[in-house]
């Protein structure tokens, strides 16, 4: 669905507890994690001055249409041949968009133009611009057409009929022959003849379809590539075939049949089927297969088949399949076979979906499905290296691998994306790579659009936290100091089933959670919406737990073991103001003697939101109002986030919008002193002063992807460093990305 340009880099900073063929127990955990690379080793960290693709810009595909508040996507892209023009396709909008990405740092859309039909891919040749065009209304009547536009004027050329709804396209290295999976797919509801709903065969099945493009394109013809009925296929009758590739020789293409969980190898010139094979099963271990808000990769799945999406060729000899699975399989991973016999040269195993756990990426809410989902594959040759580019739709990352030796892959990076990650997009030529992303949610302002990575020196950007010890992780919204300079705690809050405490060694880069503490209750795993965490430097912690109600408030304090010494209810005339947006962060004094707690929002009836304050040894709660900014847009509103003690009776807080990419405007921190005393519950609150001590918008900006919406956690460290984390929501309605931050000595 996206055309090769030929792959990168050597070895990018790895946690040492990702890739593998072995597993190790951890015992911070219980639980086992695969490590180093494909083949157990543990390369360590990267070599500073190794290259690695770093992002650059991130481009809103809304952004390009008339109606910005409407959905807009981008699934598949192409570039022309000058690699300053992206095109990519909104089957959303039923039209194709074109962004100006001459300076890729600053990459600019210049409109759409529409098509009669959902665009399924696009592939710009030297001349011409080609989109493939699906036209079904009825599965049993598939109809599909490709349109011919010239790329500079954007003149719709010719249009010629298909004769079957088209899937990807790909055009061999000289131009002159386009190649289009003709896929006739299949009704999910509706129940052949003897069969189960949503089984094969369907017909009319799938086939290849072969373009020439020599000459006038007036006189381009179509001819048909019978996929039917090739040895160990599902369903003989009915290929759907999804995805194609030619070799870089340009003598052959190969085609996923991803439902029938084959592959087939034809030759261009004889338009013959020269060898196929089934893409067989795997058993795979070391995985999360249960979605009960806990993530624990001991599970497995046996015999699946793999179902692979797209294809693409390591050499002449080998291709790579990312093995998503339709309606019988997905693998989680991709593997390499050989292509001529389709013998496994290598496969991924547990290793791609550990990549997720370890990075604070992986989609619990998709553990008993296909897990990760490895949709988009492309393989490309940058400074003489070539790669294999891997994307996940569900946890929205692409992996990079060094493919030089096909049986050996080294793994070098993970890429943050937009979520769902559709087209993966090479453009060796001017040392870039793009991701184009289907998913866009106007609701939520999450939004699809194209982003782009430069190769260039190290050291790799993202992650900013990582795991070496596979620790899973995710939707971090609170930060404590330990006692260490550059060591801290953070905690997991409602997104996941079991309380954890993590700790986090920021001396190092990534930052790296090292260790994790259960958090129990009577014995038993406890469950808390923890939004706050302090640390006492007296011993044990206290976690600031907001609850689902007003009443469900309360601070909780915990021994050095994680384990529940008490609870302690807000003033119930307080909590009954309250809705569910409540507690979103605890500090307290150095003694441990007072703890200062941060409320997010206003109770009914009140125009400031609160800072309370708990007297450990009398039980008793006194307030100040705290003034929050007008919100800047319709449906935002303002609220605190966190609180930290950053000297005698002076506070510093988050105060933060709801908003995240460009709409974000309020990502802060403030400081307020104590000057007055605070009141009980029922008296007039007395209202801080707020000083601006940072603004962090702009360093949220800085790793120029999807500004995140939740800055979430603060914390100071012995030496008065401040670091800052952002919470992905285990990636609902998230990018998923975690941003962590050193911003060094705010609070003087």
């Amino acid at each position: 669905m996206f055309h090769e340009t030929t792959g990168p880099t050597r070895a990018k900073r790895w946690t040492a507890a990702l890739l593998t063929a072995g597993v190790v127990a951890v015992p911070s955990i219980g639980l086992s994690t695969t490590t180093a690379d494909a083949h157990g080793r543990d390369h360590g960290r990267h070599h500073r001055q190794e290259r690695v693709f770093n992002r650059v810009s991130t481009f809103g595909a809304y952004s390009n249409a008339a109606d910005p508040t409407k959905e807009a996507v981008s699934e598949i892209s192409t570039v022309t041949k000058d690699g300053r023009t992206a095109i990519y396709t909104d089957a959303a909008g039923k039209r194709i968009g074109f962004v100006d990405i001459s300076d890729p740092n600053h990459p600019r859309g210049t409109g759409t133009v529409a098509v009669d039909g959902e665009p399924t891919s696009v592939y710009a040749t030297a001349r011409h611009l080609i989109v493939c065009v699906d036209t079904t209304t009825d599965f049993t009547k598939p109809s599909g057409k490709m349109m011919v536009f010239d790329p500079r004027t954007r003149v719709l050329l010719r249009t010629i009929d298909l004769g079957g709804q088209p899937d990807s396209i790909d055009v061999t290295p000289n131009g002159d022959t386009a190649v289009i999976a003709i896929e006739n797919q299949r009704d999910e509801d509706a129940t052949p003849a003897g069969g189960k709903k949503g089984d094969l065969p369907q017909l009319p099945g799938g086939e290849l379809a072969v373009v020439s493009l020599r000459g006038p394109v007036s006189g381009w013809s179509v001819e048909h590539v019978n996929l039917a009925n090739l040895p160990g296929m599902v369903a003989p009758t009915d290929p759907e075939p999804e995805y194609v590739k030619v070799s870089p020789d340009g003598r052959r293409v190969a085609v996923t049949l991803q439902e029938n969980n084959h592959v087939a190898i034809v030759d261009i010139r004889s338009r013959k089927v020269v060898s196929s094979f089934s893409a067989g099963t795997n058993t795979v271990t070391g995985i999360d297969t249960k979605k009960d808000g806990v993530i624990d990769p001991t599970g497995s799945i046996t015999d699946v088949p793999r179902e692979p999406d797209s294809i693409g060729w390591i050499d002449n000899t080998h291709v790579a399949t990312a093995n998503e699975g339709d309606w019988k399989g997905g693998t989680r991973g991709w593997t390499i076979f050989d292509s001529r016999s389709g013998k496994i040269t290598w496969d991924a195993g547990n290793s791609f979906e550990r990549s997720a756990i370890a990075n604070g990426q992986w989609n619990e809410d998709r553990a008993a499905k296909k897990g990760t989902e490895p949709e988009g594959l492309a393989v490309a040759t940058y400074k003489g290296t070539r790669y294999a580019f891997v994307g996940s739709e569900r946890s929205n990352f692409v992996n990079v691998y060094n493919v030089e030796n096909p049986a050996r892959p080294r793994f070098v990076q993970m890429l943050p994306s937009l979520p769902g990650p559709e087209g993966l997009l090479p453009i060796p030529t001017r040392g870039l790579f793009l991701v184009s992303s289907e998913t866009d949610d106007p609701e939520t302002g999450i939004r699809a659009g194209i982003q782009l990575y430069r190769l260039e020196r190290g050291p790799a950007d993202y992650p900013q936290l990582t795991s070496s010890k596979g620790i899973g992780w995710g939707a971090l919204g609170a930060l404590s100091a330990s006692g260490r300079p550059g060591v801290l705690y953070t905690t997991t809050d409602s997104a996941y089933k079991n309380t954890r405490i993590l700790t986090v060694d920021a001396r190092r880069a990534p930052a790296d959670i090292v260790a994790q503490l259960p958090v129990t209750k009577d014995g038993k795993q406890a469950s808390y919406d923890a939004e706050g965490i302090w640390h006492n430097p007296r011993g044990g912690f206290w976690l600031g737990v907001e609850g689902a109600t007003g009443p469900e408030n309360k601070l909780v304090q915990l021994d050095e073991k994680g384990a529940v010494l008490k609870e302690v209810a807000l003033p119930a005339s307080y909590t009954d103001k309250l809705s569910k947006q409540g507690i979103e962060g605890i500090t307290g004094t150095p003694d441990g003697k007072t703890l200062y707690i941060a409320m997010q929002r206003e109770a009914k009836g009140e125009k400031v939101t609160r800072i309370g304050a708990y007297d450990v040894a009398s039980g008793a709660f006194t307030w100040w109002g705290y003034p929050l900014e007008a919100p800047s847009a319709k449906g935002d509103w303002i609220g605190l986030s966190e609180i930290t003690w950053v000297g005698k009776n002076k506070l510093a807080v988050i105060e933060r919008d709801k908003l995240s990419g460009p709409a974000a405007k309020v990502k802060r921190l403030y400081t307020v002193t104590l000057d007055q005393p605070g009141v009980a519950d029922g008296q007039p609150l007395p209202v801080l002063t707020k000083k601006l001590a940072h603004d962090v918008l702009p360093d949220l900006a800085k790793p120029k992807g999807w500004v995140q919406e939740k800055l979430e956690g603060m914390t100071v460290d012995e030496r008065g460093d401040v670091y800052v984390i952002t919470d992905n929501d285990a990636l609902q309605d998230n990018t998923g990305e975690t941003v962590f931050l050193k911003l060094g000595r705010v609070f003087r």
